[in-house]
């Protein structure tokens, strides 16, 4: 991963920002910090999944969680390959082509856990409204609010990737003006 920006390359970006269409290419200074964030995704998802459906069903009925495991860890899998798909073909856009932001992703990989916990027939827990009314259909409360609630192995490479791409914004921004 890089520690600093080399003013070359963001003077580069910000002159010729590397796009293809609305696709970037190598010469993106985003790509080593998008491709971190989804390598620590691929390593944490499956565990994310497990760990919500165990603890929400052990939360309503104690012990309950252990049933699940095996059945978590698949759908667990399956939530590994589509986020890392997910989030290749977003953060594979230019900066400025990104409809949305990757933990818009994770969010809405509740779906994951909701159905493993909904088969199980764990009943859904009680959310304030104002939870209620930006997650509707997180039944269970699992919504990280940032990288970090979804596993603390993200918080860094979110963060990075984040000011990574704010910095390439700005360069650019200056550069226009």
């Amino acid at each position: 991963m890089n520690d600093s920006f080399e003013p070359s390359v963001v003077e580069e970006a910000s002159e010729n920002p590397g796009r293809s269409g609305d696709r970037i290419d190598e010469l993106d200074p985003v790509a080593p910090y998008a491709a971190d964030l989804i390598a620590a995704v691929g390593r944490v998802t499956a565990q994310w999944v497990v760990r919500s459906v165990v603890e929400t069903a052990d939360a309503v009925h104690p012990g309950a969680g252990a049933a699940l495991v095996g059945e978590a860890a698949r759908v667990g899998e399956q939530a590994r390959v589509e986020l890392v798909e997910r989030l290749t073909e977003l953060l594979g856009r230019d900066v400025e082509a990104q409809p949305r932001g990757p933990l818009v992703v994770l969010r809405d990989a509740v779906s994951f856990p909701t159905e493993g916990l909904r088969a199980a027939g764990i009943p859904a827990v009680d959310r304030d409204e104002v939870e209620v009314r930006a997650f509707p259909d997180d039944v269970y409360g699992l919504v990280p609010a940032s990288f970090a609630d979804f596993h603390p192995d993200l918080s860094d490479p979110g963060v990075a990737w984040g000011a990574a791409k704010a910095h390439v914004i700005m360069a650019r921004r200056r550069g226009q003006a």
